[in-house]
């Protein structure tokens, strides 16, 4: 079998007799071709020429064959290496991301509410401007009180005028008791006295019978005794009217007291009314869509802004498949779309027990022949720890948050600890 340094031996020699175009073709790595062609070799100097190359390339041949093992040896050992380290590398950032679960399905919510008139009235003054921060207590504006003003007082003077009328009742009551101690006091002397008639109507009774006493005299103390009787029967019928009277007194008195009640009501419905004219914040909070102004005639109920609390949080929809391990209280960070990926932190307040579309308003009926399973999404609320004073935000803003589900370090984190 004829080695490839025959070969091209042998090719070689063919070509001797050509011309020095192909001397030139295989006298590339030695001079220039058009120093070679200036030249003009001889045929024996042209023999020698190709006979040196053919040497060359054997020993270049011969090196390449030597060598060969060794360097598969070693482009292997190279991508084995590299092989191993990009494993390596997987298998950390693996173990790192299974020590979180993040979603972008999140956004920031608050308890929102529009701000309305509890009254009519002109505004007298709208002392806030549009997405003003305002604490609690804050007046974000004010309708004319005057007429609010003129009720309230009108109020307390009915109050007022219950409370005399009250006095006065208790009064009269007190004196109609001094008349019923006095009509009891004359029934007393009345009986007293038909007493004392008795006895003298029955001792002349006597003297008359055994002839002692005369028939007129009888006759004057049987009239005494008689008008004794109808006096105590008037004193009697005085004390029970006056009795009567006084109790009258007492149902008087009830009724000018549930008066008062009423025009007590009034005015505490016109003290409320009149605080109602001055609208202030009821916790802090920024004012937005702010449509009052000075002079505009409001009725009860308007909108006059909307007000968004300095308590946030976050709700992120997680797919369901990711909250096997996750629990209230685990931290969280969290990044901000609109300031360029900003992180805070937060914590998981809870987990909402069902998935969204469940509260919907038009819940998915699956009890059909067609279903598709889809992974649900389950709103998670997380609670934000430190908000900065530097950034503003508000519903509905997107944030990314992730949540560490595991608290035990990763293969990463143990690796930068040591390093």
């Amino acid at each position: 079998m004829s080695t490839p340094q025959d070969e091209i031996r042998g090719k070689l020699i063919v070509l001797e007799p050509k011309t020095t175009g192909v001397t030139a073709n295989h006298e590339q790595s030695g001079a220039s071709v058009l120093q070679e062609r200036a030249e003009a070799p001889q045929p024996g100097d042209q023999t020698r020429t190709l006979e040196g190359n053919v040497e060359a390339l054997d020993d270049t041949v011969d090196k390449n064959e030597a060598g060969g093992p060794s360097r598969r040896l070693r482009m292997l050992l190279i991508g084995g290496s590299a092989l191993a380290a990009a494993a390596a590398v997987t298998f950390i950032y693996w173990d790192n991301a299974s020590h979180y679960e993040s979603t972008d399905d999140a956004f920031i919510a608050a308890r929102q509410y529009a701000i309305t008139s509890r009254v009519a009235g002109y505004i007298s003054s709208v002392p806030v401007t549009d997405n003003q921060h305002v604490m609690s207590g804050e007046v974000i504006a004010r309708i004319d009180d005057r007429d609010y003003q003129t009720a309230l007082e009108q109020a307390q003077a009915q109050v007022a005028a219950a409370n005399a009328n009250i006095q006065n009742t208790e009064a009269q009551k007190r004196v109609q008791e001094a008349n019923v101690e006095e009509g009891k006091a004359q029934v007393a002397q009345a009986q007293a006295n038909l007493v004392f008639a008795q006895q003298q109507n029955d001792r002349y009774q006597g003297l008359v019978k055994s002839g002692s006493g005369t028939l007129q005299e009888a006759q004057q103390y049987t009239s005494q005794l008689h008008r004794q009787q109808a006096a105590l029967n008037t004193d009697q019928a005085a004390l029970t009217a006056a009795q009567r009277q006084l109790d009258a007194y007492d149902f008087q008195i009830a009724n000018v007291q549930a008066t008062l009640k009423q025009d007590q009501a009034q005015l505490d419905q016109a003290k409320l009314n009149f605080s109602y004219t001055t609208m202030t914040a009821a916790q802090p909070g920024r004012v937005v869509q702010l449509s009052a102004g000075d002079g505009e005639y409001v009725q009860a109920g308007t909108n006059l802004a909307m007000f968004v609390p300095d308590k946030l949080w976050v709700t992120a929809n997680f797919k369901e498949t990711q909250l096997d391990h996750m629990r209230p209280g685990q931290p969280v960070t969290l990044t901000i779309d609109a300031y360029g990926g900003r992180t805070i932190y937060g914590h998981v307040a809870s987990v909402q027990p069902g998935s969204g579309t469940a509260f919907s308003l038009l819940p998915a009926e699956n009890a059909t022949g067609n279903y598709v399973k889809i992974v649900q999404r389950v709103p998670v609320k997380i609670e934000l720890d430190d908000v900065p004073s530097n950034v503003a935000l508000g519903p509905g803003m997107s944030v990314v948050p992730t949540v560490r589900t595991d608290a035990s370090p990763s293969l990463w984190e143990s690796l930068r600890n040591v390093l």
